[in-house]
This record gives structure tokens, C-alpha cells and sequence, in this order.
């Protein structure tokens, strides 16, 4: 066991673990995060991805003691209370269904748009190939990052979206 400091989503959490310990776990057992998924455990769905220091990251094969830098997850898009504009668009268009893939999907456009605040169609779809959707919901997730590119989704304070944020964040 050893000593590990993360900086997750602002906070320094430091966790006495198995350096080889995967970094999901560390996410959900030790600090308690939510959003990161066990989906296949090979790095090849994208439900357990991060974002670290810019970089999007699949947590379920990176070592805890490998994971140097700023981790953002799922639960640091919004701030003071107020959603991502992506986290708005998935409301907005209606995207989960039974939200397993969310993580993975968010995160990933995440890292999509801080690469190209503005990609076309074929980007999108080349820059989200490896998150996996079970039902198929790709179209809406299409759909709630063109949104964003256009501007059209603007993060709100989780008291005015009331149920839709419930319902967001049950997903997580």
C-alpha cells in the first residue's frame, strides 16, 4: 500500500492503496465519485473516462499511481451550481435512456470540443467512435453537441432545472 495524491475536480484527495489499483475504483470506492462506470473493464466503451489535465483517459486501465495531474470527471463539469452547457444539451435533447453510457458519452465530447470548439459532422462522429451507447442513442448525443457548437445550450442553476437535473444526475 502506498500513499497516493490526487487532485480530482479541484480537491487533493490523498488514498492509501495499491499503486496498481485502477483509478475508477479509486474514483468511486475511495473518494466516492459517481460518474466514472465499470463498463468493460478494457478500456474499449468509454464509460469510466476522465479527463486528465486535457486529456481524455479510460480510468478503468490507468494505474492510481500513474494518474499525475488535474482529473476532471463527470461530477466537475458544472460549477458553482451551474451545468456544463454539454450536461444542458443532454437534458435538452433528451439523451439518456438508460444513461450507463453518459459518463462516457459527456466526457468524451468534453475532450472533443476543448480540441475543436467547432468540428463538422464527420468529426463529431470520428471524435466520439469509441464511446459506446447500448441503446443506440446516438443521434440525440449528435444532436446535444451541435447544440453546443451553436451556442444553443447554456448551463443552468441546478434549482431552475428542478427534475431534469434529478434526472441528469440519477444517471450518473
Amino acid at each position: 500500500m502506498s500513499v497516493i495524491t490526487l487532485n480530482v475536480n479541484g480537491a487533493v484527495h490523498q488514498v492509501d492503496v495499491d499503486p496498481a489499483t485502477p483509478l475508477l475504483y479509486i474514483l468511486r470506492n475511495d473518494i466516492g465519485l459517481r460518474g466514472p462506470r465499470f463498463g468493460c473493464g478494457l478500456g474499449q466503451c468509454g464509460a469510466c473516462s476522465v479527463i486528465i489535465d486535457g486529456a481524455l483517459v479510460r480510468s478503468c486501465q490507468l494505474p492510481a499511481a500513474a494518474a499525475t495531474g488535474a482529473i476532471t470527471t463527470l461530477e466537475g463539469l458544472s460549477q458553482n451550481g451551474t451545468l456544463h452547457p454539454l450536461q444542458q444539451a443532454w437534458i435538452d435533447e433528451q439523451v439518456p435512456q438508460c444513461g450507463y453510457c453518459q459518463n462516457g458519452q459527456i466526457m468524451t465530447a468534453k475532450a472533443l470540443l476543448d480540441r475543436n470548439p467547432s468540428p463538422t459532422d464527420a468529426e463529431i462522429r470520428e471524435g466520439m467512435q469509441g464511446a459506446l451507447c447500448r441503446c443506440m442513442t446516438y443521434y440525440r448525443i449528435h444532436a446535444a453537441i451541435k447544440r453546443v457548437v451553436a451556442g444553443q445550450a447554456t448551463g443552468l442553476a441546478h434549482e431552475a432545472v428542478g427534475t431534469a437535473a434529478a434526472a441528469q444526475e440519477a444517471s450518473v
